[in-house]
């Protein structure tokens, strides 16, 4: 990692902002769904509907959180609840569904992370195959990490995003430079603030996020002003979401060609 003056400080979100993993997340939700619910998932119906459901899921990624919610989300599409329901009413759809079904997160957390490593460990190849790194992005976090203190804030677990970074991308990213919510369940702003502690010396400090919720939150905070926020064009938002981004003063919406500017690649 670069140092010294003029060195930047960047805190890049992995899902939507550099992998496109609905893919795979969709089908490893369903391979636990059917550990979990098997007399629900592991029948020659559920199976028919996959492809399906796995359709549904891209609609509705815009409002998952953290990983396991996937779970619970693919059993919900498949009882009958609409994406389009799904999206406007996630939030408060998800703790009631976690009740009726006598669901734990800690336990979901568990059972998504080891059906993923189940399915990595028997067939690398495919569990990597459903996900694909944005056109561009690569490059981009490259020429960062070459100038700058690079660092990714996600809510992917940190094995998963360190594969797909390295398989697909070609990118050895430190696993102590990932910082992962999905166990401590840590917000954002919370690692954000702890990073900009950490690097004082820090010329300018930026956050690259998909999902407008976080942005609207850290955009809130005083303590996190110094931060530049950019929303990616190509990520897990909607284009009320993006028209949002571009009303609000602190948070730049950005595209392919602005962030390789932003990465240095392009005047």
């Amino acid at each position: 990692m670069a140092g010294g003056t003029g060195t930047e400080l960047w805190a890049l979100d992995f899902d939507g902002v550099a992998c496109d993993s609905v893919g795979e997340s969709s089908l490893s939700a369903f391979k636990a769904a059917a550990k979990l619910w098997p007399d629900v998932f592991a029948t020659p119906e559920a199976e028919a509907c996959k492809e399906e459901l796995v359709e549904k899921m891209r609609v509705v990624r815009p409002v998952v959180e953290t990983g396991y919610e996937n779970i619970v989300q693919i059993r919900a599409l498949l009882e009958g609840v609409q994406p389009e329901e799904m999206l406007v009413s996630w939030h408060d759809m998800l703790p009631k569904l976690m009740q009726k079904w006598e669901l734990d997160r800690v336990e979901l957390v568990h059972l998504f992370g080891s059906t993923r490593d189940e399915w990595m460990a028997a067939d690398l190849d495919g569990w990597l195959a459903p996900n694909r790194i944005y056109p561009g992005v690569a490059e981009a976090i490259k020429a960062l990490m070459h100038r700058h203190e690079v660092y990714i804030v996600t809510t992917k677990q940190a094995r998963f995003t360190e594969a797909i970074l390295q398989q697909m991308a070609g990118i050895e990213f430190p696993m102590d430079r990932i910082f992962s919510q999905t166990v401590s369940g840590a917000p954002k702003s919370e690692v954000l603030a702890d990073l900009a502690q950490k690097h004082p010396e820090a010329a300018s400090l930026h956050f690259v996020e998909d999902k407008m919720s976080t942005l609207e939150k850290v955009a809130k905070l005083d303590s996190l002003r110094p931060y530049n926020l950019y929303l990616v064009d190509w990520g897990y938002n909607t284009a009320e979401e993006r028209a949002r981004a571009a009303a609000n003063q602190r948070i730049e919406v950005v595209g392919a060609d602005r962030f390789a500017q932003l990465a240095g690649l392009r005047p």
